[in-house]
């Protein structure tokens, strides 16, 4: 219900077409959550059919008409169950990189070294793009410094393993 939960707080927050909605998430929210316009369209006809949700079609100017979502009360309900449910619960980080590290001693060392520092490489970079997200206002800030945070804590694990690599 994440996803449904963020479009809901995104609704909440003012009326948005379909395109305003994906364009937010993925500049703002690519961090925390992956949502495909599809996807995204598929859930709002859902939330519409259940009531949390209105759309209006508009059209400006020669454009396609375009569907704008507004949160009804029903929708403002879900979205205070669901923001409760989620800021109470604990969601345990999977890292899909660590199955790897499972067989990394199959490989020579050195050329184990070398492939950890090129995820060194990437790691770091991410480190540097999150560091220059500007801040923003609100509880939104909270996401940037969560993420920065796993970064930097990744990016220093990672720098124990190649050290302890390095002295075996």
């Amino acid at each position: 219900m994440d996803r449904e939960l963020l479009l809901l707080g995104l609704l909440r927050r003012e009326d948005m077409h379909g395109y305003q909605l994906h364009e937010f998430i993925n500049q703002n929210m690519a961090s925390c959550v992956e949502l495909k316009k599809p996807t995204a369209y598929y859930l709002l006809d859902k939330m519409a059919e259940s009531g949390w949700i209105t759309e209006t079609e508009t059209q400006e100017g020669n454009r396609p008409p375009r569907r704008v979502y507004q949160l009804t009360p029903e929708g403002e309900a879900v979205f205070q169950r669901l923001l409760r449910e989620n800021l109470s619960s604990h969601y345990p980080a999977r890292f899909t990189g660590d199955i790897g590290l499972t067989f990394l001693d199959t490989l020579p060392p050195d050329e184990a070294k070398t492939l950890l520092m090129q995820r060194r490489a990437v790691l770091a970079d991410e480190v540097v793009t999150a560091q220059a997200i500007p801040n923003h206002p609100g509880s939104s800030q909270l996401v940037i410094e969560h993420r920065l945070r796993h970064l930097q804590t990744e990016l220093a694990w990672l720098d124990e393993v190649i050290e302890r690599i390095e002295s075996s």
